[in-house]
């Protein structure tokens, strides 16, 4: 098989090969390279989550996002013509959060979007299945672009990057970066960009937080990134800084309200099928891997709109895009919007008992990200057993010592307080996944609240509107 639609042809049921018979690339690419480059925990999980509450913390961003460079005369109408994203504010001092949607409206992925000028162009950061699907469009669209790829370092033959990239994030964050910036630390406004020097090293600076808080991604040279870590590293000592392993990276999600990686809708509609012919079989949209306890012939039930995901701040009508016709049909329509789902105490208390002792033992909750698929989707229903939504990125928080998923769900259930019903465990004692072990389902009862559901990050969300 040479590509995704021939992959496709070959299945008779899509959903039951990606739910037991796939390895996803982001876990393939969990190498033991990366235990090398970022340890799991520099201290520990729970502390180092403590830190991006009460004091600081660095992430190294360097080596598990893939990036795109698109750049030419016709970059920024390639870009637009893709994508609900606004363009008209375009500016190498503000970057976006970009987002693409097939024809029907169904999203496909989003990335971050740095604009550095007319001759160096974009640079999309993380986000394959949008920056496949750029790549797609560039390359049979007739525009005239050029493409550079820069892969994650388990994929790049030297194992080095373009670039490093680090993050920034608690309430020491700007004390930190004051001291290690050359002039100190430059005012600058939510997702705006700016250039400091850092130990004689030019950085470019993103003022954004992931865990909700206030924080910086910085990047420059790849052969820097030491010089720089280092100068972090050392100023933050009596700022209470702690360097956070991939274990408390990934659980960041939990906080702020960003899904990650939700299922591209891209394998159904004959408008799409050049698409599929284009991407190989090995591709990342092929080796997607469904996991929990929505299990469904119809792949269609795993797609998202960037309404269920919360995006509608994004999407504006001012310009012509791929998928417009479909997103303002949408809009006169119920919908799914995003919310946390706050996990009952007692229902997560017995899955853990479960473990030990007589009975059925239930799917076991890992901490501090307890998702199975990449992605995930578990079932979410009302009291009268109705399907409603769909959960997709499940963990723990000891900074709200909860356990906490996100989820789409349909609006006439979006109220904050609304008890729902979240089931958790697969079908049929477990998927063939090798990392899913056999366990019972049960259910989950959960309370939908707000997005973002820390108190910490609401409030620097109500400051920055």
């Amino acid at each position: 098989m040479k590509n995704l639609q021939e992959l496709i042809d070959s299945k008779q049921n899509l959903v039951d090969y990606f739910y037991n018979d796939t390895i996803s690339q982001y876990h393939k690419s969990r190498t033991s390279l990366f235990a090398t480059l970022i340890a799991p925990e520099y201290s520990n999980w729970r502390e180092e989550q403590r830190a991006w509450r009460e004091s600081a913390v660095l992430f190294n961003q360097s080596h598990h996002m893939p990036v795109l460079y698109v750049k030419g005369p016709d970059a920024q109408k390639l870009l637009s013509d893709l994508s609900p994203c606004s363009f008209a504010n375009l500016s190498t001092g503000r970057a976006k959060q970009y987002i693409a949607c097939t024809p029907r409206g169904h999203h496909i992925g989003d990335c971050i979007l740095n604009y550095y000028g007319e001759d160096e162009g974009f640079e999309l950061i993380s986000g394959m299945p949008v920056l496949n699907w750029v790549r797609y469009n560039g390359e049979t669209g007739g525009y005239n672009v050029e493409f550079r790829f820069d892969p994650t370092t388990p994929y790049s033959p030297d194992g080095k990057r373009t670039k490093y990239r680090f993050q920034i994030e608690g309430p020491n964050a700007r004390d930190i970066l004051e001291e290690i910036c050359e002039g100190g630390w430059p005012e600058i406004k939510f997702f705006h960009t700016a250039y400091v020097t850092i130990a004689g090293c030019r950085v470019h600076v993103l003022r954004h937080g992931m865990a909700g808080h206030a924080g910086a991604e910085i990047s420059g040279a790849f052969a820097e990134m030491d010089i720089v870590r280092d100068a972090i590293l050392k100023a933050g000592e009596k700022y209470g800084l702690l360097q956070a392993g991939t274990r408390t990276y990934y659980s960041t999600p939990l906080e702020d309200g960003w899904i990650p990686y939700p299922l591209p809708g891209i394998y159904s509609g004959e408008e799409l099928r050049a698409y599929r012919e284009w991407l190989p079989a090995d591709s990342w949209e092929a080796n997607m891997q469904l996991g929990g306890s929505l299990y469904t012939s119809n792949i269609e039930d795993y797609y998202w709109t960037p309404w269920a995901l919360g995006y509608e701040r994004l999407v504006k009508f001012d310009h012509d895009f791929i998928g417009r016709e479909a997103l303002e049909a949408q809009l006169k329509q119920p919908r799914r919007v995003k919310r946390a789902l706050q996990w009952n105490k007692e229902d997560v208390l017995k899955i853990f008992a479960s473990q030990l002792g007589d009975g059925p033992i239930y799917k076991a909750i890992d901490m501090p990200t307890a998702y199975f698929g990449w992605p995930q989707a578990d079932e979410v229903r009302a009291k009268d057993g109705r399907l409603i939504g769909m959960s997709q990125y499940c963990g723990y928080n000891i900074n709200e010592r909860d356990m906490i998923s996100l989820c789409g769900i349909d609006e006439a259930y979006a109220d904050v307080g609304t008890e729902v019903v979240l089931t958790w465990g697969e079908v049929n004692g477990g998927s063939r996944k090798p990392h899913v072990e056999r366990h019972a389902q049960t259910t989950i009862r959960a309370r939908v609240s707000s997005i973002p559901y820390s108190k910490a990050a609401q409030e620097k969300l109500r400051a920055v509107i």
